[in-house]
C-alpha cells in the first residue's frame, strides 16, 4: 500500500467504526489481499476509529492508517475517514464483514461508469440475506427517500460505495450524525448533477435491530429526510427544471408543458438553437441540434448524455462566433439578472440573419402573475419566484427587443401570465466580429 508521505493514492478504501463492533481481525487481512491484486501500491486503507479504540494497533498491524474521532455516532466516523482519504477514488464499507472484500474490485473495475457507484441489494442480480424485520424495514425506509425525494435510486443506506475524488469535494462533510449521513451524502451529490449508478451486489447481515437501536435510528431519519426535502425541492437541485415537467403540482406541470409547447413551435425547423439558461428543461434534452449554456455547472453535468452539446457560460459574453445560430432560445432567465447588468446585444450577435430570438420572462404588468407569485412564494419559499430581481411589461421587453433591430413577429402566453417574444433578426443586419465558434460536447 501506498506510503501516506508520498503522492495521493489512485485508491482510499475508508472502513467507519463506530458501535464498537467489528470484524476487522478478519476484514483487513483479506481486503489487503484484494487491494494489492487490483491497485498494487497505489492504494491506502483507513479506519477511523472512536478515539482510543485498542483496536487501532490491530490496524496498523495491517498496514492500515487509523484516524481518530471524538463524537459518538456513525457521520462522525465517517466524515474522519473521508477527510482522511487522499485517493482519487474513495470506497466506503462497513466494519462487521458483511461486505465483501472481493467486491472491491469490482468497484474498482467499474469506476468510470459513473461519479459514485452504490454496491446495491436492491437491484436485478443482487442477492439479500438478512433477517425478516431487518429486510422490511430496509425497504420501507429506501422506499420512503426514493418516493418522497423523487430519487432513481433503490437502495439509499447501503453504506459500500465508491466515490469520485470530485464528488466528496462538492458535497462536503454530512451534518447528520447517525446512519443517515448515507442518504444525506447521495442526495446532495445527486442535487449536485453527480451521476449515480447502482451495481448489484451479495449482502449477509445475520442481525436485527433492537427496539432502542431501530427508535434513534428512526429520529435521525426523519431529521434527514426533513433537510433533504427542502433540498430536492429547491433550485439547488439539479434536476429541479426536468421534475417540473412532472410535477405532482397540476399548475407547475401545465406551466412547464405549456413553455415547452410554446418554444419548440417558435423554433420549429432551426437546424442551429442556442439555449441560454437551459437548466435542466426538458426543452434542450428534445432538441439534439441545440447547443445548452447556463452558468450553473451542475445543470450541465446533470444534463450530461453522449452527442450532447453544452457550455458553461453568462448570458452578456457568449463564447461563440458571429452568427452561429439560426435560432436563440432565452426563457426564464433576464428576471434573475439585476437590469444594470443585463445585456442583451450578445444574443443578437450570434443569432444569423433572418434568425428567431426567443424570449420569455413573466409579464409583471398582469395582475395575474403578480398574484401567482405570491401565492408561490408562500408555498415554495425556496423556489424560483424568489430570485426574480427584474420586472418587466410587455411594454418594456419589446422596447428592448426593438432597440435591438429586431423585428417582433409574434407573443404568447402562458397562463395568461408569462409572455414569450418571438422575433427575427433583418437580414441585411451585421454583428461586429467576434472569434470562432467555441463549443464544448459533453
Amino acid at each position: 500500500m501506498t506510503d501516506r508521505r508520498t503522492d495521493p493514492p489512485e485508491l482510499s478504501v475508508v472502513i467507519p467504526v463506530w458501535n464498537g463492533e467489528h470484524s476487522l481481525g478478519k476484514l483487513l487481512p483479506r481486503l489487503s489481499t484484494v487491494i494489492e491484486a487490483t491497485v498494487p501500491r497505489q492504494s491506502e486503507v483507513i479506519v477511523a476509529l472512536p478515539d482510543g479504540d485498542p483496536a487501532a494497533a490491530l490496524v496498523e498491524r495491517s498496514g492500515g492508517h487509523v484516524v481518530p474521532f471524538k463524537n459518538a455516532g456513525y457521520g462522525a466516523a465517517l466524515n474522519a475517514g473521508l477527510a482522511a482519504a487522499r485517493g482519487r477514488w474513495v470506497i466506503t464499507m462497513d466494519a462487521d464483514f458483511t461486505h465483501s472484500p472481493e467486491f472491491v474490485r469490482t468497484l474498482w473495475l467499474r469506476r468510470r461508469e459513473a461519479d459514485v457507484l452504490i454496491a446495491s441489494r436492491y437491484v436485478p442480480g443482487a442477492v439479500a440475506e438478512m433477517p425478516l424485520s431487518r429486510r422490511v424495514l430496509s425497504r420501507t425506509l429506501n422506499r420512503l427517500y426514493r418516493t418522497v425525494l423523487a430519487l432513481p435510486h433503490r437502495d439509499l443506506s447501503s453504506g459500500f460505495r465508491m466515490y469520485g475524488r470530485a464528488v466528496l469535494e462538492d458535497v462536503g462533510p454530512a451534518t447528520a450524525e447517525g446512519l443517515d449521513a448515507l442518504q444525506e451524502i447521495l442526495v446532495k451529490a445527486f442535487s449536485q448533477g453527480w451521476k449515480i449508478l447502482e451495481v448489484p451486489l451479495f449482502y449477509r447481515q445475520f442481525r436485527g435491530w433492537t427496539g432502542g437501536r431501530l427508535a434513534e435510528l428512526s429520529a435521525g431519519y426523519l431529521t434527514t429526510l426533513g433537510r433533504l426535502v427542502a433540498l430536492r425541492n429547491s433550485v439547488k437541485a439539479a434536476d429541479y427544471d426536468h421534475r417540473a415537467f412532472d410535477s405532482w403540482i397540476p399548475l407547475q406541470r401545465y406551466w412547464q408543458r405549456a413553455r415547452f409547447r410554446v418554444i419548440r413551435g417558435m423554433v420549429d425547423g432551426a437546424t442551429g438553437i442556442l439555449d441560454i439558461g437551459c437548466g435542466s428543461s426538458r426543452i434542450v434534452q428534445t432538441l439534439p441540434q441545440a447547443v445548452g449554456l447556463d452558468m450553473q455547472i451542475r445543470k450541465l453535468r446533470w444534463l450530461r448524455a453522449p452527442g450532447r452539446q453544452l457550455v458553461q457560460g453568462s448570458l452578456s459574453d457568449l463564447p461563440f462566433a458571429d452568427e452561429s445560430f439560426d435560432a436563440v432560445i432565452c426563457s426564464e432567465v433576464i428576471e434573475h439578472i439585476p437590469r444594470d447588468r443585463i445585456d442583451l446585444t450578445d444574443m443578437v450577435r450570434v443569432l444569423a440573419p433572418g434568425g428567431r430570438l426567443v424570449l420569455g420572462t413573466p409579464d409583471y404588468g398582469r395582475w395575474i402573475w403578480r398574484t401567482l407569485e405570491s401565492l408561490y412564494k408562500k408555498v415554495f419559499p425556496q423556489g424560483y419566484a424568489t430570485e426574480h430581481i427584474n420586472p418587466y411589461t410587455r411594454r418594456e421587453l419589446r422596447m428592448e427587443i426593438e432597440k435591438l433591430g429586431l423585428v417582433v413577429l409574434d407573443v404568447q402566453y402562458v397562463g395568461g401570465s408569462e409572455m414569450i417574444f418571438k422575433a427575427v433578426k433583418p437580414t441585411q443586419q451585421k454583428s461586429a466580429s467576434r472569434p470562432a465558434l467555441r463549443i464544448a460536447r459533453s
